[in-house]
């Protein structure tokens, strides 16, 4: 049963993710990976919610190994900044390192502080 739950998770945040990066980057004319910055960031105020909520352990596999597993992506992250890099926009690739890593950080922050208040 247990991986049925991620199986259903990861089926809704797969396409997810394929449409929020479409929608978002379609909105944005610049080489800077938009889509997969606010995935990213989106996953971690999700799983930060999950963390501070504390749910049961059958809701944390679908949203948070599932859902979250199949939305966020470290390696379009890795893939996208080593692209930036090569292709002479180095300033772009630290900033999604940074920005990654700062917004990541502070939407996980956030997650749990509000999870804490719906518990």
């Amino acid at each position: 049963m247990t991986w049925l739950l991620v199986v259903a998770g990861a089926m809704a945040g797969a396409p997810l993710r394929y449409l929020t990066d479409r929608a978002v980057q379609a909105r944005h004319d610049s080489v800077f990976p938009w889509g997969t910055f606010v995935v990213n960031v989106v996953g971690c105020l999700v799983l930060g919610v999950l963390t501070g909520a504390a749910p049961g352990e059958r809701l944390r596999l679908l949203l948070g190994t599932g859902l979250c597993g199949a939305l966020t992506t470290y390696s379009t992250f890795s893939y996208e900044t080593l692209r930036l890099a090569e292709d002479g926009a180095r300033g772009y690739a630290v900033l999604n390192v940074v920005a990654s890593l700062v917004c990541g950080l502070g939407a996980a922050w956030a997650g749990v502080g509000l999870g804490h208040a719906l518990r």
